[in-house]
């Protein structure tokens, strides 16, 4: 349901949305900084007069079209976008936590980034400092089990056929949970940031971007003696269309 009142925020991701610009573009497009109009957009600053004048000028609007809402019974576009999520195809990143699967990845400006997670990390202390990012995240465990650690509640611990949906903004690690060696979890990141892809790398620091092998639990997560990892090779992220932040 339409707000009876709608935000300078709302509206100018609704002006986005209806052009199919990126935050990015918009901010080339008006010369409003585009940090600045990420604020705007989830009402966290707003614009002076002078700010929307110029914003209309530079977009060849009058101001009356900048705040003209769009029809809310008017059928949303069909993108007809598919993939096909296949492991040969996922970017894969190692870390000394985790082994992450980026599926789906030549997708562009995604709303839900699809990854499965090699867990290794034992406890906190091998952790490190809780995580947080933008958006929303579901987790479900796959093999395994794991130990959920948010910054406002208690650890609670989840097994294969178990999920959690958190606040990803709220710090959070996930651990492997007593008598297990790893896990394996499907998550679904989501966010109105058009660069969460970018913005989750940027989580792995300096470590390396691979192709993908199927993410099999190491024997010893299996109550084996010996783990049988694959040894993978370095890739050009280009090829693959994303930028891996370092």
């Amino acid at each position: 349901m339409t707000s009876p009142h709608p935000t300078i925020g709302s509206l100018l991701r609704a002006l986005r949305a209806r052009n199919d610009w990126t935050l990015k573009e918009m901010s080339e497009r008006c010369g409003i900084p585009l940090s600045t109009l990420s604020k705007v957009e989830h009402d966290r600053l707003t614009l002076t007069y002078d700010k929307l004048q110029q914003l209309a000028q530079r977009l060849d609007m009058r101001m009356s079209e900048l705040f003209a809402e769009q029809d809310a019974d008017a059928d949303p576009p069909v993108t007809a976008r598919r993939s096909i999520g296949r492991m040969e195809d996922a970017v894969r990143v190692t870390t000394p936590n985790y082994d992450y699967y980026y599926m789906c990845p030549e997708l562009r400006r995604k709303r839900m980034i699809p990854v499965l997670t090699r867990v290794r990390a034992k406890n906190l202390d091998e952790f490190g400092a809780l995580v947080n990012h933008s958006g929303e995240e579901y987790v479900h465990v796959l093999e395994g089990a794991i130990e959920v650690h948010t910054q406002f509640y208690d650890p609670v611990v989840l097994k294969a056929g178990e999920g959690v949906y958190i606040d990803s903004n709220m710090g959070h690690a996930y651990t492997v949970a007593d008598g297990c060696e790893e896990a394996l979890l499907l998550g679904i990141c989501s966010s109105h940031d058009e660069q969460l892809l970018e913005s989750l790398m940027t989580l792995h620091g300096d470590e390396t971007a691979a192709p993908a092998t199927a993410p099999r639990l190491s024997a010893r997560a299996r109550g084996g003696a010996n783990a049988d990892k694959p040894v993978d090779k370095p890739i050009d992220k280009r090829k693959r269309g994303l930028k891996h932040a370092g």
